[in-house]
């Protein structure tokens, strides 16, 4: 079963993050879009993603050997936010490639808590906690999460997507240090011990 994302823009949690967001000093003085303009976002997004995302969720399932087991996954997108799985949130981004590369790190987020999945993988994190155990935590869980990453930007989004991806990260330390760490071990050797720890 491949499940569908269901965009939500929901003008109370929206005005939650119209607050929240200025605590940020680098969203402090940014204008957040008015609710209108979020809307109109959504409806142009909408049909990027759609083109897109049975490949992605299907490769996405095949290539970690965990499967999806909910029909429908509600994403909340509002103005400005910093991005997170569950519930699943995301804010605008000027470039819409930029927008549904986000939505594809916080699904595989998703993946990894859908219901089963977290007993199933339990042997997996284990492993990757004790390899990595002198890292932060954002680090450890993101190690397989950006490999899996970097093998649908090269199966399906492009090395282009990719590389904007790795430059971008650079000015985030724990997520600069994961790719780090995926650049040098290969998203592939990851990814097959990843697989291997399965129940």
């Amino acid at each position: 079963m491949i499940p569908k994302v269901e965009f939500h823009v929901s003008w109370i949690y929206n005005e939650q993050w119209k607050d929240w967001i200025k605590i940020y000093p680098k969203f402090a003085n940014i204008p957040f879009p008015e609710f209108d303009d979020i809307q109109k976002y959504v409806k142009e997004v909408q049909p990027q993603w759609r083109k897109v995302e049975d490949m992605i969720l299907k490769e996405m399932s095949h290539v970690t050997g965990l499967k999806w087991k909910e029909k429908k996954i509600v994403c909340y997108v509002v103005g400005r936010a910093l991005p997170f799985s569950d519930p699943l949130t995301i804010g605008t981004y000027r470039k819409k490639e930029g927008f549904i590369d986000v939505l594809t790190h916080e699904l595989i987020h998703q993946l990894f808590i859908q219901p089963g999945n977290e007993d199933k993988s339990s042997k997996t994190w284990k492993y990757f906690y004790t390899k990595y155990k002198a890292e932060t935590h954002k680090v450890k869980v993101h190690v397989p999460l950006h490999a899996i990453h970097e093998h649908l930007f090269r199966t399906i989004m492009g090395e282009k997507r990719l590389q904007e991806e790795l430059d971008w990260t650079k000015n985030i330390p724990d997520y600069g240090r994961s790719w780090e760490i995926v650049q040098k071990e290969g998203y592939q050797n990851i990814i097959k011990e990843f697989k291997k720890r399965l129940n």
